[in-house]
């Protein structure tokens, strides 16, 4: 399927930028340049449901294919936490909820984590294709790193061998989480 334009349901500058860098061959608008910013209301209960949701706000607003990713920090200690609640752990913005993560896991030893991405790529005719990634490593004891945004500079990834905050952004987007969900939706469509 040939796709020359997507709109992508998202106001995070980050996401954004990583999807432009790996969607490449297609022109990525955000919302916001389209004049949306209102807010989304994500009441899916897995990340599947919440870039529906998004995807298919979008995507009927502007009748245009739109793309929408939900993505999260899931740490195994935790039950899966923060999980579809990542951006608002802490309800006060990303060092919060890094600060917030650090001090629920200062006496736990076992930091495994993962990111978990779902994307959604969703047509106004209500056709849609989904993809799903992950990407595995630990939660360091503090952070280490100023590159990428979010929970990075604590990530460890198994992959690259080191904090996310430390990997260029060509290094992250070859191993990252929304790379594979992107990988994964290509496949599919």
């Amino acid at each position: 399927m040939k796709l020359d334009k997507i709109i992508v349901a998202s106001g995070n500058k980050g996401k954004i930028r990583e999807i432009r860098e790996i969607f490449t061959g297609v022109e990525i608008v955000s919302m916001q340049e389209l004049g949306f910013s209102d807010d989304i209301n994500e009441t899916g209960k897995t990340f599947k449901e919440n870039a529906k949701i998004k995807a298919k706000t979008i995507a009927a607003k502007f009748n245009m294919p739109a793309l929408a990713d939900d993505s999260g920090l899931c740490v195994e200690a935790l039950h899966g936490a923060p999980g579809i609640y990542s951006a608002r752990f802490s309800g006060e913005g990303d060092k919060a909820n890094r600060d917030l993560l650090l001090k629920r896991l200062s006496n736990i030893t076992d930091r495994k984590a993962y990111f978990e991405s779902a994307v959604c790529l969703y047509f106004p005719n209500g056709k849609k294709f989904f993809g799903e990634g992950r990407t595995y490593g630990r939660i360091l004891q503090e952070e280490i790193g100023e590159n990428g945004f979010g929970y990075d500079c604590l990530f460890y990834s198994d992959d690259l061998k080191k904090s996310f905050g430390l990997a260029s952004a060509e290094e992250k987007n070859s191993v990252s989480h929304r790379y594979r969900a992107l990988s994964d939706l290509r496949g599919k469509i």
